[in-house]
């Protein structure tokens, strides 16, 4: 096995599990979390510390992860100097990719909604970063 060739994908709470492993300096290519919360449990990363490249694929309207959150995380990671990227679906919720979301955001009462399409963008734009981060075409 290729040490070099090892990343990790996390979903929700395993999003945050992978920032977390990115955050403390997991020796991971690169880590990709979808609709996760931003880790911020950890200590902040020192400089040099993340090794990982880092791609965040959250729904911008994602009442879970709120605007501080992402200023905390955004300068975390620019203090570690750490190579990160992250985007929001406008109109995307939290669990867009689950299809299930939306009956289980309905029977708990939760904002959580599938979304199709924006599954579809963020599945390819993790699939672009993965073949970046591993050097693939």
């Amino acid at each position: 096995m290729d040490p070099s060739k090892i990343g990790a994908v996390g979903y929700c709470f395993g999003g945050a599990v992978v920032l977390n492993m990115a955050r403390t300096g997991a020796d991971l290519a690169g880590v990709a979390g979808f609709h996760a919360s931003l880790g911020l449990n950890t200590p902040a990363p020192a400089p040099g510390a993340v090794k990982a490249k880092v791609l965040v694929l959250n729904g911008a309207d994602d009442p879970f992860v709120k605007a501080e959150q992402y200023a905390t995380f955004k300068k975390e990671m620019d203090t570690a100097k750490a190579d990160y990227k992250i985007i929001e679906y406008p109109g995307a919720v939290h669990a867009f990719t689950n299809p299930e979301a939306t009956e289980l955001g309905k029977k708990f009462n939760l904002p959580l909604r599938y979304d199709p399409k924006v599954d579809k963008e963020a599945k390819a734009e993790a699939s672009k970063f993965f073949a970046g981060v591993f050097g693939k075409k």
